[in-house]
């Protein structure tokens, strides 16, 4: 054996070269999640114990939630609860396959019914489409829609990951226009050479809070010839007479609109749908990939989903979305920051922008202490230098319950900016 084989018996021996090659794989991740750590962007999962409501037991301990999408406070509805257990009793748990093989039971035929019935006032010839959730339906409908390479996507640029994606997986061209900048759009569209133009945008913006120009959006998408994706994840369910979405609220319609509607969050129970004219739904039925292959949903949520629809809907679902309307009142209303901003918005989702990555941990960490949990938000999922508070208001809340999340906000901003002042006088 060579002096060099000898310094290095990995040479001769493979299984400790492999072994070696492993453990480097792991450091380097080691290294990467240190790197993450140092900037105070490392992500913590928290068990619950309960079911979802203002009031959860979480890791052991009691608090008051204000970071749940359960907009409406249905999650733990006892009629949804029985819903489910009847379409289990009925269709059994899984659903066993996908769609287009076994996998498409009578539950979900009727779903999509409904749904396309719940939106066709802003969409002619309605059909809807279930999905497993939300991110899925967005892969579907974007890499669907982007038929070829001559396709441009413009996206948002506030847009959800599951849509950022959706255009970095269609391979079609993809521009990112400013948030709510509609005037770039159309000089983007007024360039644009290609065939095929799909322009992609949330309604109301999951960290922000704030809803989009829809209907100035739509009538340049018609002015170009472009399908207008419209991601209400956010406001399916709370906005809109009867709940209807965006498209009700703000009293759109058009065939050059596919809508995209998540039933987790207002609605309660799991999955999305799109809804678009009966052609689109078809081509889809054909052609997105992330509907195509994979195993469908099982055919008890989109059973309870039915039950969730008719609360939506009727009086009680008027009576929630009252109610969550005035805690939203309450809460922007109440806040009185100095250091700290709330950011403007109509919505349930009512940010508080903190900046700093570190000072945010502190003061969600000290909310915590206080038995209240409220989302940190940090960088990727918002910009550098704008982590905040991600207040999330639920018809389930009491009034006393958000002026006491209020207050503490207050109180918190009232100390920073002492130490502030303190330390500019230093």
């Amino acid at each position: 054996m060579t002096d060099a084989n000898k310094s290095n018996p990995g040479i001769n021996n493979p299984g400790i070269r492999i072994a070696t090659q492993r453990k480097s794989l792991i450091q380097g991740l080691q290294q990467e999640l240190a790197v993450l750590d140092q900037k105070h962007l490392l992500r913590q999962r928290r068990t619950v114990e309960t079911p979802s409501a203002p009031n959860m037991k979480v890791d052991g301990r009691d608090l008051l939630a204000f970071c749940s999408n359960d907009y409406l406070g249905l999650a733990a509805h006892p009629k949804l609860a029985e819903a489910m257990q009847e379409g289990a009793a009925l269709y059994g748990v899984g659903s066993g396959a996908s769609h287009l093989i076994s996998g498409h039971s009578r539950a979900h035929t009727v779903l999509e019914d409904r749904l396309a019935e719940f939106v066709s006032p802003h969409i002619d010839n309605a059909r809807a489409l279930y999905f497993c959730t939300g991110y899925m339906a967005n892969l579907a409908v974007i890499t669907a829609l982007a038929i070829n390479k001559d396709t441009t996507v413009f996206s948002e640029a506030l847009n959800h990951a599951s849509l950022i994606d959706g255009a970095r997986l269609s391979r079609a061209t993809v521009q990112v226009f400013p948030h709510r900048d509609y005037t770039a759009l159309e000089r983007m569209l007024q360039q644009c050479k290609t065939k095929h133009r799909v322009v992609v945008t949330d309604s109301v913006f999951s960290m922000d809070g704030n809803i989009a120009e829809l209907g100035a959006l739509l009538a340049i998408c018609e002015r170009y010839d472009a399908w207008l994706i419209v991601d209400d994840a956010h406001g399916f369910g709370v906005l809109g007479e009867h709940g209807r979405g965006v498209l009700s609220h703000l009293n759109i319609k058009s065939p050059n609109l596919v809508y995209m509607g998540t039933l987790g969050k207002a609605a309660g129970v799991g999955g999305a749908f799109v809804a678009a004219d009966a052609t689109v739904i078809e081509w889809l039925v054909q052609r997105a990939r992330a509907y195509i292959y994979t195993t469908a949903a099982a055919p008890a949520l989109a059973h309870a989903l039915l039950t969730s629809i008719d609360i939506i809907a009727g009086e009680e679902g008027q009576q929630r979305r009252a109610h969550l309307q005035k805690l939203i009142g309450l809460f922007s209303d109440g806040l009185h920051l100095q250091v700290w901003q709330g950011m403007p918005s109509n919505t349930a989702i009512q940010p508080v922008l903190i900046g700093d990555n570190a000072a945010m941990l502190r003061v969600a960490g000290n909310l915590m202490d206080q038995g209240l949990w409220v989302g940190a938000i940090r960088p990727p999922t918002v910009p550098v230098g704008t982590a905040r508070l991600r207040v999330t208001l639920s018809a389930a809340h009491t009034e006393i319950q958000v002026l006491q999340l209020v207050q503490a906000i207050n109180r918190l901003d009232q100390m920073s900016y002492v130490a502030q002042c303190f330390a500019e006088v230093a």
